[in-house]
């Protein structure tokens, strides 16, 4: 896998990850103020959002990119199979 493939894999993992990670912590706020959604969080904690969500996409893509330098799993077979069909 080539920087280009490995910047544009981790990209995409660490904003997939960041939609699975939002949902974390939240909770509704305790004062209802007027304008304000009802499911507002107080606080929705993004920093650490963030640090998880990058921690959680580097393991993810260290495991992608073990499977591509183990050739156990190749974009090129991948892009060939596609122009067969």
């Amino acid at each position: 896998m080539n920087w280009v493939s490995g910047v544009v894999v981790y990209v995409i993992t660490w904003w997939v990850v960041l939609f699975a990670v939002l949902p974390w912590r939240v909770t509704p706020a305790s004062q209802k103020v007027e304008g304000a959604m009802a499911g507002a969080p107080d606080n929705p904690h993004i920093l650490y959002k963030v640090l998880w969500t990058t921690i959680i996409s580097t393991v993810v893509f260290l495991g992608i990119y073990a499977l591509v330098a183990s050739n156990l799993i190749s974009f090129q077979d991948m892009a060939d199979q596609l122009g067969r069909e």
